[in-house]
């Protein structure tokens, strides 16, 4: 049965906005999910954070007349209860359903689906480049991005297709013509908005070394090797090589502040290796990962900013909301980056999560290697990055 069939209880429940229900999360407040999804759904993915209490009761055990007391019992009757699932029908009748029997709900407008549309643009506040530099923010799945404004260009690093439109309006609102979209990899987790930009003028960009993948648009790009360089305004984007993750995977040095590092290290963990080549490709894209980190990032002044792409709910973020540190004390903090060789792949390698959901068919998608519509696009990456090795083991004591 799907949210359309669903008979509406005859009972009027509030609608809270994601944007309404990510401020009280942010403000620390506590809230109480009761998340509708199947488990396996809400298994693989759900809305979650320190003062957040998620209870899982899928909407198929609410549809008797005579709801099991031992459902109930597992529901709160003593405070507001926000009710979601995946785009806000099974929950608005779950939610109506409970408010008849007398409790406090609320449900989340358009379920995860609208969790998954909220994209946050936060400064870099220190980003001591030319200009101002700013990261995007999904908090569904993690995803980071970062705009480099300077003068009147704009510059954006791993644009998220579902988020086009506001990549120009916001150069728009910031009086600046965006000038390049430049991508550090081939993702594996989402899809990449670097063509849908380059189709409305702005200068694509995608690493030289990821070509030999596969990338069916490369003559409709401009190809990013080290040595490059990209003015925006009077700051500066230097490519820095730097493999492991993917075979292509760069960096970005922008304008010798923070390194937009893709995947291949975070603020609280490293790259997995096997997304490209399997595991039978992954102690040596360790080894490479391995290489790139000790002679490329690591080498540069401790107190360069590293920017992944992505970050996890173990990451903290810094002070001015990013999640951005310093590479000399990602070094000091995270054990994994003063191992040797050998230790650092046998532990990159011993604890990898799962990969991400229909990672396969997201790669084919940024290749250009098949078509998808926009509602495809966004189906295929909704649920977790998973593009890190295991985070519990890689952190510092």
């Amino acid at each position: 049965m799907g949210d359309m069939d669903l008979p509406m209880p005859d009972v009027e429940v509030e609608l809270v906005s994601p944007d309404g229900l990510k401020e009280r999360i942010d403000a620390g407040e506590a809230v109480t999910l009761l998340d509708t999804r199947m488990e396996s759904e809400y298994d693989e993915w759900r809305l979650d954070g320190e003062t957040v209490e998620s209870i899982n009761v899928p909407y198929f055990k609410f549809l008797d007349d005579e709801i099991d007391d031992d459902i109930l019992a597992q529901i709160p009757d003593d405070r507001e209860i926000t009710v979601l699932c995946a785009k806000g029908g099974s929950s608005e009748y779950v939610a109506g359903t409970l408010k008849g029997r007398g409790y406090d709900v609320t449900h989340l407008e358009d379920g995860m689906n609208g969790w998954a549309r909220i994209y946050e643009r936060v400064e870099v506040e220190r980003y001591d480049g030319s200009g101002m530099l700013y990261q995007y923010q999904r908090a569904s799945s993690g995803c980071l991005g970062y705009l480099l404004v300077d003068g009147d260009e704009a510059a954006v690093i791993d644009p998220l297709r579902a988020f086009t439109d506001r990549y120009l309006e916001d150069a728009t609102e910031l009086g600046v013509n965006l000038k390049y979209a430049i991508d550090t990899h081939i993702h594996a987790d989402h899809i990449s908005g670097i063509r849908e930009l380059t189709d409305v003028g702005v200068e694509g960009v995608i690493p030289e070394a990821a070509v030999d993948r596969g990338v069916t648009y490369a003559d409709e790009m401009t190809l990013a090797k080290d040595g490059d360089e990209f003015p925006v305004g009077d700051a500066m984007i230097e490519p820095i090589y730097t493999p492991g993750h993917t075979s292509g995977m760069t960096s970005y040095l922008i304008d010798d502040s923070l390194l937009a590092t893709g995947d291949g290290l975070f603020v609280e963990s490293v790259a997995r290796p096997d997304l490209e080549e399997g595991d039978e490709g992954a102690e040596d894209a360790a080894r490479q990962l391995y290489e790139s980190l000790q002679e490329r990032v690591l080498p540069l002044a401790d107190d360069t900013l590293v920017g992944g792409a992505h970050f996890s709910d173990s990451a903290e973020s810094a002070a001015d909301g990013t999640y951005t540190a310093p590479i000399g004390q990602l070094e000091a903090e995270m054990d994994v980056l003063t191992m040797d060789e050998g230790e650092f792949v046998e532990l990159i390698l011993s604890d990898m999560p799962p990969r991400p959901a229909n990672y396969e068919d997201i790669i084919s998608t940024n290749l250009g290697q098949q078509e998808i519509d926009d509602e495809e696009a966004f189906e295929l990456e909704l649920g977790p990055n998973n593009c890190a090795a295991s985070q519990e083991s890689l952190a510092g004591d």
